[in-house]
């Protein structure tokens, strides 16, 4: 019957992959063709292992390698992971679930999260997704976040709200980024003391707003806060 579907689909409608926009074989599978999933680049150790960025080699590296920002920076978040880097396909359907509302493809982006992130995810006693602004949500209609975090296979909690509106990450150098998050985010439930918690977004770039939720969390009475996110962006220089 799928088979049935996808002909006629394919047939009547012709819908495009998201990313390369080819006609889909499988159009009531995936709004994104095979092909691009199979592209989305891997993130290749070494690791830090607080941001997850690569290292430049295995060479040197201390029991607890870090790379230089996260040496320089001080940071709450213990360890961080992503599928790869923010590039190629996986920009691709990260750009298509936020702004063209495909919604379909988070649970398959946060399949792919879960198998990178498994150390992360292991152990812990829920995620909790970055919020948006409400008024960037009622805009979009949904919270990207909130989307990957629901289908991460873990209770995903809502223990955080945006106090303020801030400017997108992405359009400011690192050295800004800090300032323009901090005090953004207030407790909106509270969560069990000693928990490992989990802190989901879809792209993190300097980890500032990652940070700056999980010191709420902390302070609110968490023992640990991890971070996961279906890409890291390189940080734009000053």
């Amino acid at each position: 019957m799928r088979a049935l579907a996808d002909a006629l689909t394919s047939v009547l409608l012709a819908p495009l992959c998201a990313c390369c926009r080819v006609p889909l074989d499988h159009p009531t599978t995936s709004a994104v063709c095979g092909a691009c999933w199979s592209a989305i680049p891997q993130a290749e150790g070494p690791l830090c292992e607080v941001c997850g960025d690569t290292l430049p080699s295995w060479r040197h590296l201390d029991p607890s390698p870090r790379c230089a920002r996260c040496q320089r920076t001080e940071r709450v978040i213990s360890i961080g992971r992503s599928v790869g880097p923010y590039e190629g396909s996986l920009r691709d359907i990260i750009q298509a679930l936020k702004y063209d509302r495909r919604r379909s493809l988070a649970r398959p982006l946060a399949e792919r999260m879960a198998r990178t992130g498994a150390d992360v995810l292991r152990d812990v006693d829920a995620v909790v997704p970055v919020p948006l602004h409400f008024l960037r949500q009622y805009t979009r209609g949904f919270n990207q976040a909130a989307e990957l975090a629901q289908h991460l296979g873990i209770r995903m909690v809502v223990a955080l709200k945006r106090s303020r509106a801030t400017v997108t990450q992405t359009d400011l150098p690192e050295w800004q980024r800090q300032q323009n998050v901090s005090g953004a985010f207030r407790l909106r439930r509270s969560v069990p003391r000693g928990s490992v918690l989990v802190v989901v977004d879809d792209v993190s770039t300097t980890g500032a707003t990652l940070d700056a939720c999980a010191r709420v969390l902390l302070d609110a009475g968490a023992r640990e806060v991890r971070g996961l996110t279906a890409a890291r962006a390189a940080a734009r220089l000053p």
